[in-house]
């Protein structure tokens, strides 16, 4: 039987109401999912009309293409659209734990996530996570995961996430560096079907420490854990200087860079691709995408917020779950 997609409604007072509902309209029926947020959030937006209520997952597979079918989650506060409202902070980290116990009960093929909002969690709900992927993580019973931005053009992972760019040299280990490639290489091999991985490592510091001369960082650590890993079979390159591994040319030689921070990772991809760039968390028991942008709360209820990077994401997990229920 075929299963939807659980897509979750992100923070009620950023775009992810809205996007949802252009995402439906662009997608009709062609990817079959729901979005899991509070009726009264849904009826106080503008195209609250344009909406079917349902019981259970599968019941949006019946629902005209026109309408989109949102289930039921009660929240304490109608969003004010002005901001930061914590009040909702804990059931929207509630609706995410829902999807992935509908994961668990073979109700949905993979879930969809849209973005939240960190600091309102940590103020409303003392939400112990840097993020999305560490919280989905938690809820797997596993200690980490792996990040990964992909568009058309370009595959990035990096090693460290939310972490403060003067707290990254003390994280970087070799078992973190170690488990993000294996990680990587096997989502590679599984979900995009590329039998001998070609696996980039950028380093750490400028022109990737210049042989120890702006850091030994790539010297004490890189370089060694990645001699070790060809050891064992891995295909990779590196270190590489950070600055010279996105150009075109340079992105033909290999399937995915791997990098040792947040921003390394993340400002090729969306340079590249602002608008259409998608998070998939490797690592987990079941499928998780998003859109690769935040709550923009200063777009919410305008109907000025792009919807390509959450129709990727769906489209992505709608392509990776094929087969797998």
């Amino acid at each position: 039987m075929s299963l939807p997609i659980a897509l979750t409604c992100g923070d009620p007072n950023g775009i992810g109401i809205d996007i949802s509902f252009e995402a439906k309209k662009i997608l009709k029926n062609r990817i079959p999912f729901f979005l899991i947020a509070d009726i009264g959030h849904i009826k106080s937006r503008k195209n609250s009309q344009n909406f079917k209520e349902i019981r259970h997952p599968k019941e949006c597979l019946n629902i005209n293409e026109n309408f989109l079918p949102v289930l039921h989650h009660k929240f304490p506060e109608i969003p004010t659209l002005e901001g930061a409202q914590p009040g909702n902070a804990l059931a929207t980290t509630e609706v995410i734990k829902r999807a992935v116990k509908m994961y668990n009960n073979k109700e949905v093929k993979a879930i969809c996530t849209n973005p939240i909002n960190k600091e309102v969690l940590k103020k409303g709900c003392q939400f112990k996570h840097p993020g999305h992927t560490e919280y989905l993580a938690n809820l797997a019973g596993l200690d980490s995961s792996v990040m990964m931005l992909l568009c058309e053009e370009l595959r990035v992972v990096p090693v460290t996430i939310h972490v403060a760019l003067k707290d990254v040299t003390k994280s970087l280990t070799e078992e973190l560096i170690s488990n993000t490639v294996n990680v990587t290489h096997d989502a590679l091999k599984r979900y995009f079907g590329i039998k001998k991985p070609r696996i980039a490592i950028a380093g750490l510091n400028p022109h990737a420490g210049e042989n120890g001369t702006f850091g030994e960082e790539e010297i004490k650590l890189i370089t060694p854990t990645i001699e070790k890993l060809r050891r064992q079979g891995f295909d990779i390159i590196g270190p590489l200087s950070a600055d010279t591994m996105f150009h075109e040319e340079a992105r033909k030689n290999y399937d995915v860079a791997v990098c040792m921070y947040h921003d390394q990772a993340l400002i090729p991809i969306k340079t590249i691709d602002f608008y259409g760039g998608v998070n998939l968390t490797l690592g987990l028991p079941f499928i998780r995408t998003s859109p690769d942008h935040g709550t923009a709360f200063e777009l919410a209820g305008t109907q000025k917020a792009n919807p390509k990077s959450l129709i990727n994401a769906l489209k992505t997990a709608h392509e990776l779950s094929t087969g797998r229920t």
